[in-house]
This record gives structure tokens, sequence and C-alpha cells, in this order.
């Protein structure tokens, strides 16, 4: 404004300088100089700028930020103390953030969510005893995913090689019976202000190279990615892409790399989950969460892609030495990870079963 006015009032005095006509010589047939005018005088041609008396404008203010908060954890079906002293500690995490937002929005459930077959049926107690029980103090809803335990299946004493592939339909159709329980098939996507969220099948993924029971995970992710108009994607499922933990990188899951050369080694190793998601996680979705290995990782970006391992809702296996860098891991406490998602940046919190921080960090697109 202040440069506005100078400028204006050096223009007029510019110009009442130039209407000044030149100096005449006076008339020799004048006897005697003129009267006075009584006339009052004209005002100038060009009227002087005064100040304005108007107060400046307000700025204007700054917009809301647009957030997102949610919780990250996964294999959690155990109904143990673990998993009960984690649900009372996110409800103490979740009142404790206020600032633009208050509270928590949702849960992301990564998978294993009943050990060690998953349910038999819509009634089966165990989404009675260890879901809705143990997470009773919390009040928003979980979108979850299913993992290899959720799909049965034992072999040689060891169950959850995630072969019995009916049983995800239980788990599907239970999200009518429960206001938290939210699973409307066994992959989908949803958009939560200016977020999509992508819940994945990696246990279809595991099992595609001899089933094929991935088939059409493929075509609808291009589908889904596609038709994204947010300006974020996280992505989320059981199986890591890479871990630290026992479980490992997908395409040399367990360690099994001495086996990589045997075709009928591509499930064990995970070469399906590797596949898909070289094709359509990496600079394809911002972040992906996973758990399996049951402890917490923040790993450092990789083709692209945040990765973080969020697997110790009920109970913690080591870590071993895998050589993927990280920014934080942790395997010693259960817990999860508490996420905001604030207009272009990311802040994931760390925190054990107790609601202590173990670590934080914020990233920005």
């Amino acid at each position: 404004m202040f440069f506005l006015i100078i400028s204006a009032c050096s223009t007029s005095h510019k110009t009442t300088q130039d209407s000044i006509p030149p100096t005449e010589e006076p008339s020799q047939e004048q006897s005697e100089p003129s009267n006075p005018s009584t006339e009052p005088s004209q005002p100038s041609s060009e009227p002087e700028i005064q100040p304005s008396n108007e107060p400046e404008a307000e700025p204007e203010p700054e917009p809301e930020p647009i957030i997102v908060r949610f919780i990250a954890l996964g294999d959690g079906g155990e109904g143990n103390e673990a998993q009960y002293q984690n649900g009372e500690a996110i409800s103490s995490i979740c009142a404790q953030k206020t600032g633009e937002r208050t509270g928590c929005d949702f849960a992301i459930y990564l998978g294993d969510n009943f050990y060690d077959e998953g349910v038999t049926s819509v009634y089966d107690e165990q989404f009675e005893t260890k879901f809705e029980m143990p997470y009773a103090i919390l009040d928003f809803p979980f979108y979850v995913a299913l993992g290899n335990h959720d799909y049965g299946g034992c072999f040689l004493g060891q169950c959850g090689t995630g072969w019995d592939f009916d049983r995800s339909e239980y788990q599907v159709n239970y999200s009518n019976f429960s206001d938290k329980w939210t699973m409307p098939s066994e992959y989908y996507s949803f958009v939560k202000e200016h977020v999509t969220f992508i819940a994945l099948d990696t246990n279809a993924l595991m099992w595609d190279p001899w089933f094929s029971t991935g088939e059409d995970q493929y075509p609808w992710m291009e589908e889904t990615l596609n038709n994204v108009q947010t300006d974020w994607v996280i992505a989320y499922g059981h199986h890591p892409y890479i871990s630290n933990g026992r479980h490992g990188n997908a395409g040399s899951y367990e360690g099994l790399e001495f086996l990589a050369s045997w075709s009928v080694a591509d499930v064990p190793l995970g070469a399906g989950v590797k596949d898909f998601m070289d094709a359509y996680l990496c600079e394809q979705v911002d972040v992906y969460f996973a758990g399996h290995d049951h402890n917490r990782q923040w790993l450092e970006p990789t083709c692209g892609t945040e990765f973080i391992v969020s697997g110790a809702a009920a109970k913690t296996t080591d870590l071993e030495a895998r050589g993927n860098p990280t920014f934080y891991e942790d395997d010693t406490q259960p817990g999860f990870v508490w996420v905001e998602i604030s207009d272009n940046c990311m802040t994931a919190e760390f925190y054990n079963q107790d609601a202590q921080q173990n670590f934080a960090q914020t990233v920005c697109r």
C-alpha cells in the first residue's frame, strides 16, 4: 500500500509541473494591471490524492490442514495380555492427541488376526475373544487385511501355511456382525480425506505361482492405482516387501535364497509377493505397512517407497541381521504405530504396550 501511495504522489507532482505555461512578456497596450478576480478559484484539473482512511485489509487466514490419523498394527490374534495392553495403550495415546484434530480416526489391521488356523464361521468365538474384547476400549473402525494364519492349513505340525482358501469368507462376512470390524472383500480400497488406502491379500499372492490365487488382484490393483485422485497412497498387507525379521525379504523369505533356482520354491520364497510389489508398490505408493514379522521397523526407503513393519500387536520375535538399513527397529516389546498425515507430511510414532514412545519421524512429499 505504501509503495502505491508514493508512486501515485510522484506522478501527480510531475503532471502539475508540466501544466505550467511558459512566461510571456506583458502587453504594451495594457495601461492598468487587471483587478484581482473575486471569483472563487477553480479546482485543479487533477485533484490531490488524499490518504485513505479505510483500514488495511486483513490477510486471508491460513487454510485448515487436512489431517488423517490412524493406528497400524498386526499379528494380534492371540487374545493374550499383550494384546489387551496394546488396546489400552492405543486408547491412551489417541486420547492425548489434540491440536488441529483430536483422537484417532481408525486402525489398519495387518493380518494374522486369529492364531493358529483362522476362524471356521462368522459365529466363531475367536471374533469375540481375540478381537472384540481386547479392543473393546477403542471406538473407531478397524480396516482389516488377511494373513497366512487366517487361511489356516497345517503341515508337519506347523500351522499357518495359508492354503485353506475358503476360510477368508468368514472374516469378510463378519463385517455384517460388527461395528468395528471392516473387511468388504479379501482386498479392497477406501479413501479418507486426501489419502487412498489399499488393503492387499498377500497370502493369495504368496500362493499365486502354484495356484493362480492372485491373478485377479493384478488387474484390480492396476485399475485402483489408475483411478487414484488423492495426494497420498498408502498400501498395507500382511507380508513385508523388506524386513530384518525372521521372515525377511520378499523373494527370499526365511533366508531360503539357496532354493531360488528351484521353481517349486517360488511359494516359500515369496516370489509372487515380490513380483506383485515390484510392479505395483515401488514408486506407485507412498508407504506400505506390513506385519508377519513380530517386531517394529521403519526401513529406509527402497525403490521409491517407505516400508514400515508393525507386527507386534501380541508378541515379538527376534530381528536377524538381514542388512536392510533402518531408521528404527525393535524386537523387545509389543507395540504399534500411530500415524498422522497432515497435508503433504506424514508423522509416524512408535509406541510400546505401555504407551511409551520409542521413536518418531516425519517425512514430506
